[in-house]
């Protein structure tokens, strides 16, 4: 991730979703729609936001066309891959195994969804074994 010291507010991670759900430039009155619901902003703070959001690297802001068009500079699977890398380290001292067991222990994991994360990782083991005998 290019400015991995930076992090996302809760609402600047919400305005960054709708960027990256929309897979092109979008307008700052797109996002404000987007985030009916769930924001109850208005125009100015959403531009305050989004001002922050360039300054960070996070976004750039296209004004060739009349209108501002916002578009990611940070894929959302890199930041998520970032973030969930500092999430693991701080909180369960880079351990898998202890997040699971502790969300498991104390019932916010289900045993549905524990069996869930098990096929899930035999799968990805049976695609590693299959590339490596290709």
């Amino acid at each position: 991730m290019k400015n991995n010291s930076k992090k996302l507010g809760e609402a600047e991670l919400e305005i960054m979703q709708v960027i990256w759900k929309s897979r092109e430039p979008v307008t700052s009155n797109y996002i404000l729609k987007e985030l009916q619901g769930k924001r109850k902003w208005q125009l100015s703070t959403l531009m305050t936001s989004l001002s922050r959001l360039c300054e960070k690297g996070f976004v750039s802001c296209d004004r060739t066309t009349g209108m501002n068009l916002y578009t990611s500079l940070i894929a959302e699977n890199d930041y998520k891959a970032t973030e969930g890398r500092s999430f693991l380290n701080r909180l369960y001292d880079n351990s898998i195994q202890n997040m699971v067991a502790t969300l498991y222990g104390r019932k916010a994991l289900q045993p549905s969804e524990v069996e869930e994360l098990r096929a899930y990782l035999n799968e990805l083991l049976k695609e590693d074994s299959t590339q490596e005998e290709e």
